[in-house]
């Protein structure tokens, strides 16, 4: 019998599952395909606080992402980095001087800590105005950060794991009985399994509506938007790593971040959606939309012939009751139902706030179960997202060379060292082609790798059989066009 059965394995429900496994509670997450498989990995990839939410009013929402970004920067170093981002002013949509009170507030909301403030740009002879059109004269710089957000559900479900969470990938929950306590039915490719839970949480993301019809039995949700938003990679527009943000003539923002040297990301689209969110893709619309965009701000020319990655993710958000799928609040709700065994439902959410969210999720039901005080504020530098007297740019290297857990490969690399001597090299070689654990016995060491969850790419697909681009390392795009790999 489990204490909370998690639905879910994007970067809400890992969150969860970290944070309740962290408080004692003995937990299962269940995700339908891989971990990050849907939103999670469809993202704009930015841990920021939302400056266009500013004039929305959404001071609590940007207050707190704001300062979440701070905790984010100092958990994980190798995979979130600061960048600072050029602004230009827009003449006609919005006036300089609400840009400049904008980012004032903007650097002084959320507690800024480690990132340099805001500043006025000369864009007219600065060398970041130069790839943009020659109409812009002024702008602003201002700093936010950029994530590798697929691999960040995955370490978080990892160090769940370490916690004593069962992390079950490739498993579909089709069923789900409620009494004195769930009781799950699960499918894996064909084979079926039942498990017991005092709480259920439904963290499905867009899946939110067809979860609770089709398994739950139950369509009596909150009001509740599908929101589907889209991306192109194209080559690189600019040669230096500041990103852009700029302004449409529909009052919506458009980001264009430099992206695995070679490209550039650009996005996001505001589309309403309806229907199963497997498999969704950019429309033939959306990607001349993101085009048309850079044409209309940047020098060099753009076609949909162009692009040489799309990808596409829905967000399932609380539906506020607004009209445009922009002005949709993208703050989070949880919403406990606690008729029988409770069911606590997870809407919206930031990656950037989603370790927020986790705490907050347990704090609504920890008068149900017995937990333990909340740990994650006070995580940074422990197991999750180790590397200590490494710099961050150090970090970020031997990550994409040797997995991510940091503290595990320089143990496992003295170990080796100590081991093997001058056949350490060889060793390695063995170990980064999957041969091999990186230390312990060679032959008999199941339970040791089991114990110790060895973070080599096939220790992570044998624990977690997650897909090998999500959880080593970023993928880079090779296909002129393609949607979101699965």
């Amino acid at each position: 019998m489990f204490d909370l059965a998690i639905v879910g394995g994007g970067i809400n429900g890992t969150g969860i599952a970290r944070a309740a496994a962290g408080r004692g509670l003995r937990v299962l997450l269940v995700e339908q395909n891989d971990l990050a498989s849907g939103t999670s990995s469809a993202s704009t990839k930015l841990i920021h606080g939302g400056l266009r939410y500013l004039e929305h009013g959404w001071l609590r929402l940007v207050r707190e992402a704001l300062s979440e970004r701070e905790v984010m920067l100092r958990m994980a170093p190798h995979l979130i980095r600061p960048m600072r981002f050029v602004l230009p002013a827009e003449p006609g949509v919005r006036p300089a001087w609400m840009l400049r009170l904008g980012l004032f507030v903007y650097d002084h909301l959320g507690g800024r800590q480690s990132l340099p403030p805001a500043r006025a740009i000369d864009l007219a002879n600065d060398l970041l105005g130069a790839p943009l059109k020659q109409r812009y004269e002024r702008g602003f710089e201002y700093s936010d950060c950029f994530a590798d957000d697929s691999r960040l559900v995955v370490l978080t479900a990892l160090d769940a794991a370490e916690r004593g969470a069962v992390i079950r990938t490739r498993t579909r929950c089709i069923r789900a009985e409620r009494g004195a306590a769930w009781r799950l039915v699960l499918d894996r490719r064909g084979r079926r399994d039942v498990a017991s839970a005092h709480i259920l949480v439904n963290a499905t993301g867009p899946w939110l509506k067809l979860f609770a019809t089709n398994v739950l039995g139950d369509g009596a949700l909150l009001p509740t938007r599908l929101d589907k938003g889209s991306h192109i990679v194209v080559p690189r527009l600019f040669d230096h790593d500041r990103a852009y943000i700029v302004q449409t003539r529909d009052r919506r923002v458009v980001f264009a971040l430099p992206f695995e040297r070679d490209f550039t990301l650009i996005g996001t689209t505001d589309q309403a959606f309806a229907g199963d969110p497997s498999g969704v893709a950019p429309t033939a619309d959306e990607i001349a939309y993101l085009c048309d965009v850079a044409n209309a701000h940047f020098r060099k020319r753009l076609h949909p012939a162009d692009v040489v990655w799309s990808f596409a993710g829905v967000r399932a958000l609380y539906d506020d009751g607004s009209k445009r799928a922009q002005d949709v609040s993208r703050d989070y709700v949880l919403s406990l139902d606690q008729r029988e065994a409770p069911l606590l439902t997870v809407y919206g959410g930031k990656i950037t706030t989603y370790r927020r969210l986790a705490e907050q999720a347990i704090d609504r039901i920890a008068h149900i179960v017995k937990a333990g005080p909340a740990w994650t504020p006070h995580s940074c530098g422990v197991a999750l997202f180790d590397g200590a007297g490494m710099g961050a740019d150090r970090r970020r290297r031997a990550v994409a060379a040797h997995e991510t857990r940091l503290a595990v490969f320089v143990h496992r690399a003295r170990t080796l060292g100590k081991r093997h001597g001058c056949h350490g090299r060889g060793r390695m070689r063995e170990c980064r082609a999957g041969h091999r654990p990186i230390s312990g016995p060679c032959d008999t060491c199941i339970d040791h790798r089991r114990r110790t969850l060895l973070v080599t790419a096939s220790q992570v697909k044998r624990i977690c059989p997650i897909t090998f681009s999500r959880s080593t390392r970023v993928r880079r795009p090779r296909a002129r066009s393609c949607s979101m790999p699965r």
